[in-house]
């Protein structure tokens, strides 16, 4: 939500509209009397002229800008080091303020900056908090980073669930009553196919497939279990030497990739809370192919 910040009557007002690789800079002084607008690259060259212009003016300088994807956070870490009051202006309060205004949707960097500016002087603003100077960048990195595995590892699962399992071992998905276990992926990498399974007497299977499923109530009944489904499978008769399970395991093996990422995000993101560090050996994204998730 935007908030109502009063503004200092002598600080200069920045509007910058954040671009990839440029940003338009619109100045603006106390009395209103002049205006400058100048284009800053996002190069190192250019934030240090445009720093150095800024600290030229003698006063209080109030710079406001629009998040835009990451490309706003070089140049705001450059403003709050030089000592510039940054301001973050809301998406949403920008393009309501910017259809008021023109009476229309369209929109410009040029235009932007000076709705940008209108919203500064109004107070219509928020105080920017870099994570880097707040210390939470860490954190921040590491939450952003859960979800993009979360995702990935979510959107594959369901491949594996509606293309692969239907495909080579459709009566295999009821034992999978577990969402965060590893245990079932470990299993489908080593044995992929009913005939994987039957393959062996029950015995020897039993004894085949008693740490791949980790520890388990009754492991031996379920065990049983899998062989029996397995042999009264309605599955396609894919040879266990095909290309096909050649991808059916790969794609197994990055989901136990994925699983592996994301214990070892929370594992570091609760040390990081805690105030711990954990050791670097220990640390489970370093472990092997082994399951980090609790059965």
């Amino acid at each position: 939500m935007t908030e109502k910040h009063s503004i200092p009557v002598d600080a200069v007002l920045v509007a910058i509209d954040i671009a990839k690789a440029r940003n338009d800079v619109l100045i603006e002084l106390p009395d209103r009397s002049r205006r400058r607008r100048l284009t800053v690259l996002n190069t190192r060259d250019e934030h240090d002229r445009f720093i150095a212009l800024l600290q030229e003016i003698g006063r209080t300088v109030i710079a406001g800008f629009e998040a835009t994807g990451n490309y706003h956070r070089a140049i705001a870490w450059r403003l709050l080091e030089a000592g510039v009051d940054a301001r973050l202006i809301s998406s949403m309060a920008l393009a309501r303020t910017r259809e008021a205004i023109h009476n229309g949707w369209d929109k410009n960097d040029p235009k932007d900056a000076q709705v940008i500016l209108h919203m500064l002087r109004n107070g219509m603003s928020q105080r920017y908090y870099d994570p880097l100077a707040q210390g939470i960048s860490d954190l921040q990195e590491l939450s952003k980073t859960h979800e993009v595995t979360s995702k990935a590892k979510t959107e594959i699962i369901h491949r594996i669930m509606t293309h692969y399992l239907p495909l080579y071992f459709p009566e295999i998905e009821r034992f999978r009553n577990n969402t965060r276990s590893d245990w079932f992926f470990a299993f489908l990498e080593a044995f992929p196919t009913p005939a994987s399974i039957t393959a062996y007497s029950k015995e020897d299977f039993i004894a085949a497939a008693w740490t791949v499923v980790g520890r388990k109530v009754s492991k031996t009944r379920l065990i049983s279990d899998i062989y029996e489904t397995a042999r009264k499978t309605i599955a396609l008769p894919i040879p266990l030497d095909s290309r096909a399970i050649v991808m059916f395991r790969m794609v197994i093996a990055e989901t136990r990739s994925l699983i592996r990422q994301r214990d070892a995000i929370e594992y570091e993101a609760e040390a990081l809370l805690k105030g711990t560090r954990p050791v670097s050996h220990a640390f489970p994204l370093a472990a092997g192919s082994g399951s980090w998730a609790s059965d």
